[in-house]
């Protein structure tokens, strides 16, 4: 059996995409609560992400959403990492949300300041499994916006980022203009 380079790189990027689903999960959580979800998107729904993209990006003018939309085709995969909303139980020992305490904070509709930190958690995990792969990959918040669009992961993931995942000669990701 003969298989060529292309198609091993495809086949890693796929093996790296889910290992990035379990860094993601299994990344440092506060207070062990976990409000993260992950999935990664080929073929068709990569597709549908593009095209959501480029819809964003000219209805809200905003050309790199069409950018990067171009780098999600160009990809072999696109990771989505994602955190839902909800106070960790810390009340006035914390106040990082800028509220009294968590029922305020639930009450008046804030972030948990510990959400976006969590997220951030399990994307640099994430990206450091790409990494150590030699994956090129890039956090995309304008993949994450179509993504929620779309609704690729649980309605309740409020905060959604996105990465498309290529092994090519040079890395899609950069150098883009």
């Amino acid at each position: 059996m003969i298989c060529h380079s292309q198609d091993a790189e495809t086949s890693g990027i796929l093996s790296v995409a889910q290992s990035m689903c379990v860094a993601a999960r299994t990344a440092p959580k506060a207070r062990g609560v976990d409000h993260i979800d992950s999935c990664y998107l080929t073929d068709v729904e990569k597709e549908a992400l593009a095209a959501e993209m480029d819809r964003l990006g000219k209805a809200q003018d905003l050309a790199f959403f069409i950018r990067d939309a171009q780098n999600v085709r160009d990809s072999a995969a696109v990771v989505l990492i994602g955190a839902s909303a909800g106070q960790r139980g810390l009340n006035e020992a914390c106040q990082y949300c800028g509220h009294e305490n968590c029922a305020e904070c639930a009450r008046e509709n804030g972030l948990c300041a510990f959400d976006p930190m969590d997220l951030g958690i399990a994307l640099g995990s994430a990206v450091s499994v790409a990494a150590s792969a030699h994956v090129d990959n890039r956090i995309m918040f304008s993949v994450g916006k179509a993504a929620i669009s779309l609704g690729y992961l649980d309605e309740k993931m409020t905060m959604v980022l996105g990465i498309p995942l290529s092994a090519k000669g040079k890395s899609p990701y950069f150098d883009r203009g």
